[in-house]
């Protein structure tokens, strides 16, 4: 079989069919605020289906009718709501869905594997959601293979221009013995499937994530291309904090970084909101998890003075796009917020 293809990776503002969501039914993963998580997301629906189709996965029937219920009840465009029938573990989208590739003119749908992060067992479920939704959009699903063996790479670990550049961190992909992906593979490796699967010539490799992070180094709630030639990335100004030097050395390498056509990328700095706890545990709060829809930007906020700032930068980064804060205090306690709760469908 010829390897030879046209693959490319759509950046994340290029058109798009829609966002692919799953309505949460596994209370495991807020304990103690399923029920916040259910109206907040809810809201976050509305949000996407002012723009754009809401791809929404559902357990059965049966939850399909409550949520529909609910989303009457919020005044949701419903319309723009395709329902997808389909039991999952959890509701992580941009890890557990496909990442849709353009492959000449066509679509392809690639599956990447999911494993919990190499931390949770129970993924029986999620493991067909790629499958389930290339059915349902009618999109090839191609699984991603390297040497003869399934390769793993979460969506929230990768984040592209559109133009060959690729960003990722090393605390994620590499590290030796923490939540191990793909065991002994180099960076090479990675570039070779980033290569083929995804038309990546240039990889920017970060260090590590922040504290307090679930999936051990997203790139997601690091740093994320604004445009082909511009970053933010998230910077921490109390030195005492424990993100303070990871994210200090992950600035030094953007500063340092070249793009696919040899030029530096322009770097926007973004602030941290101040430290979130919640039950004894430092959360992952970061404004870079912000969605980018048709027309719009979606922000975690988090009822903070910083959320303000966060909002205004990235107004200045989209001056073409509405920029809406959604709050997302509830939904950090399952250690994510819109980009990890989100996958979205290029055009």
């Amino acid at each position: 079989m010829s390897t030879t293809n046209n693959r490319r990776f759509p950046a994340e503002w290029e058109k798009q069919q829609g966002i692919l969501l799953c309505f949460p039914h596994n209370g495991k993963d807020w304990p103690g605020k399923y029920e916040a998580v259910q109206w907040a997301f809810v809201e976050f629906i509305k949000k996407v289906a002012t723009f754009e189709t809401v791809f929404l996965v559902v357990a059965d029937e049966n939850q399909k009718e409550k949520v529909n219920t609910m989303l009457e009840t919020a005044h949701v465009e419903l319309p723009n709501i395709s329902y997808i029938i389909h039991k999952t573990n959890r509701s992580w989208m941009r890890d557990s869905g496909p990442i849709i590739v353009k492959n000449g003119t066509e679509r392809e749908a690639l599956n990447f594997n999911f494993n919990g992060w190499a931390k949770y067992k129970n993924i029986q479920l999620d493991k067909f959601v790629p499958a389930k939704v290339g059915e349902f959009l009618n999109i090839p699903v191609t699984q991603v293979m390297y040497k003869g063996k399934p390769v793993i790479v979460e969506g929230g670990a990768i984040d592209s221009n559109g133009r060959g550049t690729l960003l990722t961190s090393e605390e994620c992909l590499m590290h030796p013995d923490i939540q191990v992906r793909n065991p002994n593979f180099s960076k090479a490796d990675y570039e070779a499937v980033f290569k083929e699967y995804l038309g990546i010539t240039n990889v920017i490799w970060l260090g590590d994530g922040i504290e307090g992070d679930d999936t051990h180094g997203h790139i997601d709630d690091l740093c994320r291309f604004i445009n082909e030639d511009t970053i933010v990335t998230i910077v921490e100004t109390d030195p005492k904090d424990n993100n303070y030097k990871p994210l200090q050395d992950n600035l030094k390498r953007l500063q340092n970084a070249k793009l696919e056509n040899g030029k530096s990328p322009i770097i926007v700095a973004l602030p941290m909101p101040k430290r979130l706890e919640f039950d004894g545990l430092r959360l992952p709060a970061s404004y870079a998890n912000f969605l980018i829809l048709n027309n719009c930007v979606l922000v975690p906020t988090f009822n903070d003075s910083n959320d303000r700032k966060a909002l205004n930068i990235l107004a200045e980064c989209f001056p073409d796009r509405e920029i809406i804060g959604i709050s997302a205090t509830d939904f950090i306690w399952g250690f994510g917020t819109l980009h990890c709760l989100s996958q979205q469908i290029p055009e």
